[in-house]
């Protein structure tokens, strides 16, 4: 028993002195690479443009195939279900996102995201998912905002709570601008969270723990069925 308790003490001690000090427990759950700013804030160092991104979605019978939409540095995803748009009369349907080259920040939102244009030459009828990457640089966004201009108005879309870090997600069913953010007079505004929050690594390191321990009866047993000696009889 006595090797199997250091074993749980000792990673008990690495999540706590992971979770204390960084990165160390945060490697892994920061984003896949850094974020790429329209308007960068001054702790970003350096800092490459945001990019675009097209593609053309076939027509099958008058049906659209499935397909997605994405920026090339992955920054912006949009996928689409088997028929989402009208595509009456067509052969193809193309969709286009375009990062903004300016930073709108309306009245009553702070948007902590590149604001993207997206357009296409057909419709919506298939309600689609939207993935907006943001920075652990900038306070997690509450919602995702859309346009039909960059001058307003804007309107909320809300945020789907089960997302990928760093990553807010949202069912949009139609085009123009999008940007995530939040309410400039909402709790983000006096303490902002920064970094995807610590929830997250509260419960995976809660749940390693548990593993550890609960494993170590099921260790005693096995050994036990075996006929082995428990580790404080191979000290005697």
């Amino acid at each position: 028993m006595r090797k199997l308790g250091l074993l749980a003490v000792a990673a008990a001690l690495y999540v706590l002195a992971a979770w204390m000090v960084a990165p160390g427990f945060y490697d892994g759950l920061g984003p896949p690479q850094p974020y790429n700013f329209t308007c960068p804030p001054s702790q970003a160092g350096a800092n490459q443009k945001p990019s675009s991104g097209h593609v053309v979605i076939p027509v099958n019978g008058g049906v659209s195939e499935p397909d997605s939409a994405f920026t090339d540095d992955g920054q912006v995803v949009i996928g689409f279900l088997p028929g989402a748009f009208d595509a009456t009369g067509k052969t193809s349907i193309t969709v286009d996102i375009t990062p903004l080259s300016t930073c709108p920040q309306p009245a009553g939102n702070r948007f902590v995201t590149n604001v993207y244009d997206v357009t296409a030459d057909a419709k919506l009828v298939k309600p689609s998912n939207m993935d907006i990457r943001y920075s652990n640089l900038e306070p997690d966004p509450s919602d995702i905002y859309q346009a039909s201009d960059p001058a307003g108005p804007w309107k909320s879309l809300g945020r789907n709570q089960v997302a990928a870090p760093y990553v807010a997600s949202v069912s949009i069913t139609s085009f123009g601008y999008f940007g995530a953010g939040y309410p400039a007079s909402g709790s983000n505004s006096g303490n902002p969270t920064v970094g995807g929050g610590q929830l997250l690594p509260i419960i995976v390191a809660g749940l390693i723990v548990l593993v550890v321990i609960a494993g170590i009866p099921l260790a005693l047993i096995r050994r036990r069925e075996r006929g082995e000696p428990e580790p404080d009889d191979e000290a005697r």
